[in-house]
């Protein structure tokens, strides 16, 4: 803890983080998330703890992975199995990282066919996306199961204007290549957007000591197309594709540097229909979303394990409606949701066909958010989950936003309950799977307060957490099984501030206090839930002149963790370090650059795996 401590202090004790949620550039600025009800809903409306990225500030940090900028927000570890490209899990304030539901333009990719139907977030790039945002905690009622811990939701680029593109190339360490571009367009009548990536680096040994790099490659697609039928009615099409190769070191192989390689292809599609009625009071949604993930995995030189197929498939049918009632002093918001999961894996090694299961889940929530008077919203829900394999399960939640003095105050709070049914590779008997298994619940609250003052030019927020887990599905090496740790407890602190003494110069920091323990009776009571540093700290400063020229740098500091549940392996702290610039050439085209891991610290977010040393990347980009 010594290190940490005398990092926080070299950072000026500076207790927090902006960085999203900026309500603040402009008085009138308003944020609008979906996280919160599934419709569009202004952030101070909301008792959710909710992190908003816009493009913009995307371009400005220069990030390229996904995982990368969940450094900047608050109480979001990351374990990485290796470089870009490797397995890599997010845990949001100390939970599961198969407890957080990830949306790409609304259509679900948490892969059933993962051991825990988790995410992996060290291959999601972020070329052409427009949004990202984060809420932490449950938020069941909307979501369903999957949102137990947390929801991520990704947006891509839509239109809006008749016609518009952007572009970017960068180049840097490890012979990384990366490209991007979107066109988009909006006619009235049809508006849409079409774009595609290509990621390329040679990599570093997924494995500590091994002297083989392990590269990784990623193409991507993404669509867009709106029809509008009339004033009030509309078909939405949505699609976005990746197929990606990667090299990793075999884990439990001798020899540190194995040669293993895997194929991911994804593929999300969402067909909608949209109609307002009620002169746009109320707003109906009704869609066919569709979620393929096929792997394939193979090792020359022999079989092994690492020869497979893995493919899952979601198929979900779901209606919401959303209704204003008494001139905007309340809202419902309803809905019913089918969906049909499939898994399917096939091991040469041991199967001689592919083995497959299913399950089905219908769903009913509705959530009514109320306004009884300028600057409060209560909002309250309740869902029904009938699942084929795991029976019936109601959640409740609910949540609070008091907001003074025209917003520059405002209070948050919220209960929510989550739910999470075992997926098909942690239950399946044919996937060697725990048919013992029992369902995860938490009971979680949070209270937050956020204040402004000197006209906005500083934002500073405080939020308390308390979570409750009962049955949390954690995977054991000792079984190779998923298994049921009977009772978890995360609380924690984030402190996030953000202060502009000037129109073109920002300084934003958080810090957060993440206590994630087993409470279970038994040999591990009191021991840290593996990979959940307690403390984490980021402090970053952006400036850009009036001649078009920008700069910035951020400092991210975390502490100390356990590699295993038995807290009798430490991950050592660490400190990380990285600057940027940029340099307006013409109205259309810039330049940019940046150093990651500026002090070439060696670190490790999971015991064995490399992490990248010092890189740097340069590019360009263009708008039009």
């Amino acid at each position: 803890m010594t290190k940490f401590t005398c990092a926080v202090a070299a950072l000026a004790l500076l207790p927090t983080a902006v960085f999203a949620q900026e309500d603040a550039e402009s008085d009138i600025d308003i944020e609008i998330v979906v996280t919160a009800s599934g419709f569009e809903q202004p952030i101070d409306e909301s008792g959710n703890a909710i992190t908003l990225i816009t493009r913009d500030k995307l371009e400005q940090k220069q990030v390229a992975i996904l995982s990368d900028i969940f450094r900047e927000i608050p109480s979001i570890s990351v374990a990485s199995n290796g470089g870009t490209g490797q397995v890599s899990s997010a845990f949001i304030r100390g939970g599961n990282s198969s407890q957080t539901l990830v949306l790409i333009d609304g259509v679900r990719i948490n892969d059933p066919s993962s051991p825990n139907g988790a995410v992996n977030f060290g291959n999601l790039l972020l070329g052409n996306i427009d949004r990202v945002e984060v809420l932490r905690g449950p938020n069941s009622v909307i979501w369903g199961s999957q949102a137990i811990g947390g929801v991520i939701a990704l947006t891509t680029a839509k239109p809006t204007a008749l016609f518009e593109g952007r572009a970017s190339v960068e180049y840097g360490s490890l012979d990384t290549v990366n490209v991007n571009g979107n066109v988009a367009g909006n006619s009235g009548i049809l508006s849409g957007s079409i774009g595609g990536g290509y990621y390329r680096s040679n990599g570093i040994s997924a494995r500590a000591g091994g002297t083989e790099a392990d590269g990784f490659e990623n193409f991507s697609g993404n669509g867009k197309l709106a029809i509008a039928l009339s004033n009030t009615a509309s078909i939405d099409l949505r699609g976005f594709y990746t197929r990606g190769n990667v090299e990793f070191d075999d884990p439990f192989a001798a020899n540190l540097d194995s040669f293993p390689e895997t194929r991911n292809e994804q593929f999300v599609g969402y067909v909608g229909v949209n109609a307002d009625f009620l002169q746009g009071r109320f707003r109906n949604r009704l869609a066919y979303t569709r979620t393929d993930i096929d792997r394939f995995g193979e090792e020359p030189g022999g079989v092994t394990f690492n020869d497979n197929r893995l493919v899952g498939t979601i198929d979900r049918f779901e209606y919401h409606g959303s209704l204003d009632l008494s001139d905007n002093l309340a809202t419902l918001a309803f809905g019913g949701e089918y969906e049909e999961t499939t898994a399917r894996s096939f091991f040469p090694l041991i199967d001689t066909a592919p083995s497959q299961a299913d399950y089905n889940v219908a769903s009913l929530f509705g959530q009514l958010i109320l306004r009884p008077f300028a600057g409060l919203t209560l909002t309250g829900g309740l869902r029904h989950d009938d699942y084929s394999s795991f029976g019936g399960q109601t959640t409740f939640g609910g949540n609070a936003a008091y907001s003074l003095n025209g917003g520059n105050t405002v209070f948050r709070a919220t209960y929510a309950e989550g739910f999470r049914a075992p997926t098909l590779t942690e239950s399946a008997p044919i996937f060697f799977g725990n048919a013992a298994l029992k369902p995860e619940t938490n009971r979680n609250f949070d209270v937050g307060l956020e204040h402004n003052l000197l006209d906005r030019a500083v934002t500073a927020r405080a939020t308390y957490f308390n979570r409750r887990s009962n049955n949390q599905i954690t995977f054991s090496f000792t079984t190779f099984q998923s298994e049921n740790v009977e009772r978890v407890k995360a609380e924690g602190l984030e402190f996030e501030l953000a202060i502009r003494p000037t129109d073109n110069f920002t300084i934003s920091g958080f810090y957060a206090l993440v206590d994630a323990k087993n409470r279970s009776a038994g040999a591990q009571f009191g021991n840290r839930l593996a990979r959940r540093p307690v403390d984490s700290a980021s402090l970053s400063a952006d400036w850009e002149s009036d001649s078009g020229f920008s700069l910035g740098a951020t400092i991210n500091v975390v502490g100390d963790s356990f590699d295993d549940n038995g807290n009798s392996q430490r991950l050592d702290g660490f400190i990380l370090g990285s600057v940027r610039a940029a340099y307006t050439l013409s109205e259309k085209l810039e330049a940019f650059g940046r150093i990651e891991n500026a002090f070439d610290s060696d670190y490790q977010t999971a015991s064995g795996f490399s992490t990248q040393g010092r890189a740097g990347y340069v590019g360009l980009r263009t708008k039009f």
